[in-house]
């Protein structure tokens, strides 16, 4: 599975989908990780931390976005996000979808299959279906 990591791009968020060393246990089973330019700034991992960790780098989140299966985030998609997103895509990301329709709509429309971390509540869960 292709696993990509953009930049966050929501106001006062500095955090970053994975780190370096998540990437590396990613790659280390057989998936490949691509990472947006500046993704880890706000945690103080460059981008050759990430191409250390096995991890490659991309110029502009639509590259992320066009070229992995799975986006993995911190916060909810940004409307710019939900355009990119597509059918058959994963997202795995904090959604707080109730206070928010219009995400809920936007993701609907883009096909994409939303999974919120706040959703998940078994470790089991998590470990099955990143062994996927």
């Amino acid at each position: 599975m292709r696993i990509g990591v953009p930049r966050e791009i929501k106001i006062e968020e500095y955090r970053v989908g994975l780190t370096p060393a998540a990437a590396h246990e990613f790659v280390a089973h057989g998936h490949a990780v691509l990472v947006e330019s500046g993704a880890g700034a706000g945690i103080g991992a460059g981008d050759a931390d990430y191409l250390d960790a096995g991890a490659q780098i991309a110029a502009s989140a639509a590259d992320v976005f066009a070229q992995a299966d799975m986006i993995i985030k911190v916060k909810e998609p940004q409307p710019a996000e939900w355009a990119m997103l597509r059918a058959g895509q994963i997202l795995f990301t904090y959604l707080h979808l109730a206070p928010d329709p219009a995400q809920t709509q936007g993701l609907l429309a883009s096909g994409c299959t939303a999974i919120a971390y706040e959703t998940v509540t078994s470790r089991k869960v998590v470990c099955r279906f990143w062994r996927r």
